[in-house]
């Protein structure tokens, strides 16, 4: 099968970071047998405003094309007016490619989503849409809400990836985890000396990303020092994947205090990397593992159980390679 792979989130020459589980499900669909290829719509922005979203460095200058891995890559740009979402996706879906898909699979509604409904349509093949958190936590929730409901329905099918996304009638595929083997780790207890030791906090994201809530992680590392640790406290920004499973491998914990998560992945990864994590309750996160509320003394708390008693935890099937791509299988054999 001939699958044409259209999202907004993809890595990029100067972002290797960027969309990583995009690329992962491209590699996934290609270990079944399909034909993929990607195309990245982008909206066309100067170099400068890229300091104000971080998730948006390296697209000012994405090359028309580029090779990623095994996949070729070409990259389509729209205009993008936050007032004016209807010329927004109008300018989205007027995009065209050489190429005729057996069926198009669409990451991330807004606006990738108008440009593979418009291709699906002109070549009269089905496309899936996959929702990963920001098109049903934000975006249905302000001005854009009709354009992303009606967009939504119109999918052949519509996926998202944790059960707290569930809504219009979707499935839930999660992403696979994908970390390599050499990095895989039992999870074992710490041997700090209680409250005399230092220790490393991994904060597995982007400060800069408002919705991360990097402020909380600080605040938890500061009460942590009242009690007599030496805190350290190390950020992913847009390393390389071996390098973000190397600072796992590091650390003694991974703290995820997030206000609005669809997983989250990099959870997981921390945990096939002997990692232990403390989380709040956001995502997926509540279904297979202990959650605590978002408060400085409760996640202190939980850290110091964390050193002192290690964690039992197992990550749920649904999240395995297998799993997943048994799903994929399955629906597009449906389609």
């Amino acid at each position: 099968m001939k699958i044409l792979l259209v999202t907004r989130l993809f890595p990029l020459p100067q972002n290797v970071a960027r969309g990583t589980f995009v690329s992962d499900h491209a590699e996934l669909l290609t270990s079944l047998g399909h034909e993929v290829r990607i195309l990245n719509v982008l909206p066309r922005m100067l170099k400068m405003n890229e300091a104000r979203r971080s998730t948006m460095e390296g697209v000012a200058k994405a090359p028309k094309e580029f090779k990623h891995g095994e996949f070729e890559v070409s990259v389509r740009r729209h205009w993008e007016l936050p007032e004016f979402p209807s010329l927004t996706a109008f300018s989205a879906s007027r995009q065209k490619i050489n190429w005729k898909p057996d069926v198009v699979i669409c990451h991330t509604l807004w606006p990738a989503a108008f440009t593979a409904k418009s291709l699906a349509k002109k070549y009269s093949v089905p496309w899936i849409a996959v929702v990963h958190g920001y098109d049903f936590d934000v975006a249905l929730n302000d001005h854009r809400e009709k354009r992303i409901e009606e967009i939504a329905l119109s999918a052949d099918r519509l996926v998202v990836v944790s059960n707290s996304l569930s809504r219009l009638n979707s499935i839930t595929i999660p992403c696979h985890v994908n970390v390599d083997k050499e990095w895989h780790k039992p999870m074992k207890p710490s041997n700090k000396l209680f409250r005399k030791s230092k220790i490393d906090i991994l904060f597995p994201a982007d400060p800069r990303r408002p919705e991360k809530n990097h402020i909380l992680c600080l605040r938890v590392g500061e009460e942590l020092e009242t009690r007599g640790w030496k805190v350290g406290i190390t950020t992913l920004k847009k390393q390389p994947r071996t390098m973000v499973w190397d600072r796992m491998l590091a650390a003694d914990v991974s703290l995820i205090t997030s206000s609005r998560e669809s997983g989250p992945l990099v959870a997981k990864e921390s945990i096939v990397c002997g990692c232990p994590v403390v989380a709040v309750d956001v995502g997926d996160m509540g279904e297979w593992m202990e959650v605590y509320p978002p408060e400085v003394k409760a996640l202190a708390d939980a850290i110091e159980d964390r050193l002192q008693n290690g964690q039992e935890v197992t990550l749920p099937q649904n999240c395995e390679f297998e799993s997943v791509s048994s799903q994929w299988k399955s629906m597009l054999e449906s389609l």
